[in-house]
């Protein structure tokens, strides 16, 4: 993750302009601006950790935000971590992933929008693993979706990779993905996918969602690359993976669709390749982080 980028720093601007950051009143009446502050991040459960880039992204952001608006610049700081602690290291509860020295008042400005950023990312990241660990031992990898919260895909999707999993789509225009109601309304399987096949260009592949053995035999003799297995039982998922093993072994088989921690291993046993879960950035549970600050002189 390029956390310099520019894409970043719009994500986080526009989380501290959210909380009108630089307009911290509490913080502009209560502490003495030049007064610098010590503040640890600390874990209160055991999880993946992610998003420590995210820090200094902020800091960084809210010193652009200052200049813009005229405001005494918070000056220097310095986030200190242990040489193994990282994006997608397991953590202890109780244990301490970062700790800054800053300016206090930038601290305490800053202090919602790094914990929010770097809690959601470590839940999505824990979650993430928790699927990674039940499809061991077969050849299914997990894969995310786009039910990610808007305006923070990228940072959704860079946490699953820290918990094991791996990017499907970025957005609309990465790859072609035929849905249930595309084929419909383009007249089929088959002249849906040839249309698009006629169309594409050169090295897209096609993906297409199938509901049954006959949709997945219809799609491959039409030309789908991956076949997307949708409301299937597992044992439906094995006899469709059974039969494209057979006739059409480069066709890539993921399945998707109601995918939970409870029925992962099973889906993953049947021999698809991906197991595409929506739950990842959808349902995951922010972990529970801290900001410990204490008066620093240095």
């Amino acid at each position: 993750m390029d956390w310099k980028s520019r894409k970043i720093a719009s994500i986080v601007e526009s989380a501290l302009a959210e909380d009108k950051a630089t307009s911290d009143v509490t913080t502009a009446l209560a502490i003495d601006p030049d007064l610098r502050a010590s503040a640890a991040i600390l874990v209160r459960q055991d999880c993946i950790i992610c998003g420590l880039g995210v820090i200094c992204a902020v800091f960084d952001a809210f010193a652009a935000m200052q200049t813009r608006s005229g405001h005494k610049s918070s000056g220097r700081y310095e986030v200190i971590s242990h040489s193994e602690m990282f994006d997608g290291v397991r953590v202890r509860k109780g244990q301490t992933v970062a700790v800054i020295r800053h300016s206090a008042a930038a601290i305490f400005s800053c202090e919602r929008v790094i914990l929010n950023l770097m809690q959601r990312m470590s839940g999505i990241a824990t979650l993430t693993n928790e699927f990674v660990q039940l499809t061991q031992g077969t050849r299914a990898k997990i894969l995310d979706t786009r039910k990610t919260v808007p305006g923070l895909r990228l940072l959704d999707k860079y946490a699953v990779t820290c918990g094991g999993g791996a990017n499907h789509r970025l957005d609309l225009q990465d790859g072609i993905m035929l849905k249930t109601s595309h084929v419909v309304i383009a007249g089929g399987i088959t002249k849906a996918v040839q249309k698009v096949a006629n169309a594409r260009k050169p090295g897209q592949k096609i993906e297409i969602e199938v509901r049954s053995l006959q949709d997945a035999e219809d799609a491959v003799a039409a030309g789908a690359d991956a076949l997307l297995l949708v409301g299937l039982s597992p044992k439906q998922t094995v006899e469709v993976v059974e039969a494209m093993r057979a006739k059409a072994p480069k066709v890539v088989l993921e399945v998707a669709e109601h995918i939970s921690l409870e029925n992962a291993h099973e889906y993953a046993e049947t021999g698809v390749d991906f197991l595409s879960v929506g739950a990842l950035t959808r349902s995951s549970v922010a972990v529970d982080l801290s900001m410990r600050i204490t008066a620093d002189v240095y």
